[in-house]
């Protein structure tokens, strides 16, 4: 077994990990709560499933799929994120980026037997690695559909989006390497206007347009694109943004993951750092890396040896680490921080 295919079961199980696939502006998400009942979990498979959503890695294409473990500042000087980036040569990730609402057929690989009956339709988002879906039986919502088919769901005058918000059907994420389902209500007037906990998507058309395939933000290597992500469980951040008391532990499993899999310019930025705080060196004694990405390494590095020296009671450390932070990480905002959840 590859050291990813043990990764994925591992974090499969493990209900802090999140999972998500899609592109910017469309994904789909699927979470887990403590304790939560899963309807399918096969480690063979790569599959697991709970009454609110599921995903299934593809066991035949695992083996191709090339990790990126990455951080990313948080607006939040206390906080960061931190996933796997699931990726693919671009020329084995690319699919079809239908630009209009087309009908698939059954979902005969559906994650669980029940839905193998539902109907896919592409809702044509014109993504290249996601073909971003929604699945049905109900027969009102299906002849909207069908009436709908060849055009695009952003026309001024379609009634299909409003049929799909009203109606909440699956919707389901399909790559290269695997799927997401969710079955929760789309987020919007019935769920108070935010996503529901747990399993959930976002349609932003306004990130549709600038056809991202990931975030600038994310350090994603030339010639790759991320079909998906894995997102282990955050020391300093909950499900919903929310903050928690930071936890050392999944802070250093993280770190493991980094040395594994982050591109290694980056991982080196953060070790100089830690090098100099080491041995006592002076901020003005440090040379700023020209890469954006080694940049924020290093901002990310200090914020995690504050919340370290904290959390050990260290004084001494903390003075240290705040005096390099008020030199590399002012408490200012800048472009290279993302919002911790978007659309919740």
């Amino acid at each position: 077994m590859s050291e990813l295919e043990h990764l994925a079961r591992q974090h499969l199980a493990d209900w802090r990990t999140g999972w998500s696939m899609g592109s910017v502006g469309a994904i789909a998400e699927f979470h887990q709560d403590e304790g939560e009942t899963a309807v399918i979990d096969d480690g063979f498979s790569f599959a697991r499933a709970t009454r609110r959503g599921g995903i299934r890695l593809d066991r035949k294409r695992i083996g191709s799929i090339i990790p990126v473990a990455y951080e990313t500042l948080s607006p939040k000087r206390h906080r960061w994120s931190h996933a796997v980036a699931l990726c693919l040569p671009e020329q084995d990730a690319r699919r079809d980026a239908r630009s209009v609402l087309t009908e698939i057929g059954p979902d005969d690989n559906a994650i669980r037997g029940i839905d193998r009956t539902g109907i896919l339709f592409d809702m044509g988002l014109s993504l290249p690695q996601c073909d971003f879906c929604i699945r049905t039986s109900e027969p009102k919502l299906l002849a909207v559909l069908r009436a709908g088919l060849g055009r695009s769901l952003f026309e001024h005058d379609n009634p299909v989006m409003g049929a799909i918000l009203a109606a909440h059907p699956h919707r389901v994420a399909l790559t290269n390497i695997g799927r997401v389902e969710v079955y929760q209500k789309i987020g919007g007037p019935d769920t108070g206007g935010v996503s529901p906990p747990g399993p959930h998507t976002h349609v932003l058309p306004k990130l549709l347009r600038g056809g991202r395939t990931h975030s600038a933000n994310t350090p994603i290597p030339e010639l790759l694109m991320p079909l998906g992500a894995m997102h282990p469980g955050n020391p300093a951040i909950g499900p919903l943004g929310e903050d928690l008391p930071f936890d050392v532990g999944r802070h250093r499993a993280f770190q493991g993951l980094l040395a594994s899999f982050g591109r290694p310019d980056i991982v080196e930025a953060k070790q100089r750092v830690l090098r100099g705080i080491e041995d006592g060196l002076a901020p003005r004694d440090f040379v700023m890396p020209g890469d954006r990405f080694a940049r924020s390494a290093v901002r990310l590095a200090l914020r995690q040896q504050a919340r370290l020296a904290e959390e050990a009671g260290d004084a001494a450390l903390a003075r240290l680490v705040d005096a390099w932070r008020r030199q590399f990480d002012p408490d200012t905002r800048s472009d290279d921080e993302d919002d911790d959840a978007p659309g919740h």
